[in-house]
C-alpha cells in the first residue's frame, strides 16, 4: 500500500510564531500530526513537519508499505534530494561560504531517522509539490499549519501576560 504524507510549515513574521503539520493519506483515511513553536522560522517549521512525519513512520508504520512524502518547501526538498545535507555535514555543518547551517538540530534528527528507516528497509520518496496550486491535500496541510500558528500566537500572548504578573 502507498501512504502519501503531505507536510507544511507556516510562520507569522519570520521569525515569529510558527506551526507545522503532516497529513498521512491512505486508502483507509487520514491521520494528522501537528505542532508549533512560539519563536521560530518558516524553514524550521517546514523541516519540522518532514522530520516529525518520518519519525512517526518509524514509530508506527509498516515496512510493507511504500511512503511518499510531499513538501512544497524548496529548502527541505533540495537539501535532501540534492545532497546538500551530506556536504554540510562533511564541512562541519557549514556552507561552502563557511557560514553555520541553520536548523542543525533538525538536520541531525533527519539524518538519524533517515538511517533508521533505511536500516529497516522502509522505502520513502521525497517529492516536491507546488504550493498553493490547488492540490487538496497540500491546501489542507497548509490550513492545519496556519491553525498551529494561531495556537503559537496564543501561547506567546499568555507568556507575555504571565511575565507582566510575575
Amino acid at each position: 500500500m502507498v501512504i502519501r504524507i503531505y507536510t507544511d510549515g507556516a510562520c507569522s513574521e519570520n521569525p515569529g510564531p510558527g506551526g507545522w503539520a503532516a497529513v498521512f493519506s491512505t486508502q483507509h483515511g487520514c491521520k494528522i500530526i501537528s505542532g508549533n513553536e512560539v519563536e521560530t522560522t518558516n524553514n524550521r517549521m517546514e523541516l519540522s513537519a518532514a522530520v516529525e512525519a518520518l519519525e512517526k513512520i518509524h514509530r508506527s508504520c509498516s515496512k510493507d508499505n511504500k511512503y511518499e512524502l510531499y513538501s512544497d518547501s524548496a529548502y527541505v526538498v533540495n537539501s535532501i534530494e540534492n545532497g546538500w545535507i551530506e556536504v554540510w555535514k562533511k564541512n562541519g555543518w557549514q556552507t561552502t561560504r563557511k557560514q553555520d547551517i541553520k536548523n542543525k538540530d533538525l538536520w541531525d534528527r533527519y539524518l538519524t531517522i533517515r538511517q533508521k528507516l533505511l536500516d529497516d528497509d522502509i522505502d520513502i520518496s521525497i517529492i516536491k509539490i507546488k504550493g498553493h496550486a490547488g492540490h487538496p491535500f497540500n491546501e489542507y496541510v497548509d490550513k492545519l499549519a496556519k491553525e498551529e500558528v494561531l495556537k503559537a500566537k496564543a501561547k506567546k500572548r499568555r507568556r507575555k501576560v504571565g511575565e507582566k504578573h510575575a
